[in-house]
């Protein structure tokens, strides 16, 4: 059981990080139709690559693509770096953007191949103070449906997830224990955290 759980929520996972700093403008021009709208053209071109037939390295790189496209990765990112961001120097948070974006891809790009044959359904949407909630429910082979919640917001001047919720986890939670785990062992040494997140996942 606790190992489908895990694979579950890596899988799913993979669903956020490839679909993964917010500059305040009106919050509410956002609609239900246009977070699942964002959510449709996720699915759609996640789908596309996988059936694409290319090799792990090229499916990779085109995971990075959509993830830079449709996910909010500023605020994802400097998320994950938790409170440690503040310390950051600005050429910091760029490379470890850039970085973290890479090993996301990377970590769960991997993973795609058991998504072959799966589905993604759009069941509702809602809106939830400044952003909206879409729910969907992922069939994967040999395993029963779950529910993926993915929440999505206008801030940063476009429609972007800025956080995916797999069966109560929460994509940018779990990520930031990750990460915060690799700086505590690197006694919190930001940029060896970047140049080993470049060779990560």
């Amino acid at each position: 059981m606790l190992n489908n759980i895990s694979r579950r929520t890596v899988l799913a996972q993979g669903i956020a990080a490839t679909a993964a700093t917010l500059v305040p403008v009106n919050v509410f021009a956002l609609t239900d139709t246009g977070a699942t709208n964002l959510v449709d053209k996720i699915v759609k071109d996640i789908n596309r690559v996988i059936a694409s037939g290319k090799p792990l390295s090229s499916m990779i790189r085109e995971f990075e693509k959509i993830f830079r496209q449709y996910a909010d990765v500023n605020i994802i990112a400097r998320s994950t770096l938790g409170a440690d961001s503040r310390r950051a120097t600005k050429a910091q948070l760029k490379a470890y953007t850039n970085a973290f974006r890479g090993y996301v891809a990377r970590k769960y790009g991997k993973r795609f191949k058991e998504f072959e044959g799966g589905k993604i359904e759009v069941k509702s949407v809602r809106k939830v103070k400044s952003w909206h909630e879409v729910k969907s429910t992922v069939r994967l082979k040999g395993s029963s449906p779950f529910e993926v919640r993915f929440l999505v917001s206008d801030r940063s001047g476009k429609d972007l997830f800025f956080d995916m919720v797999i069966e109560g986890i929460s994509l940018r939670l779990s990520e930031r224990t990750e990460i915060g785990s690799m700086l505590d062992k690197r006694k919190g040494d930001i940029n060896a955290l970047i140049a080993d997140l470049k060779k990560a996942g």
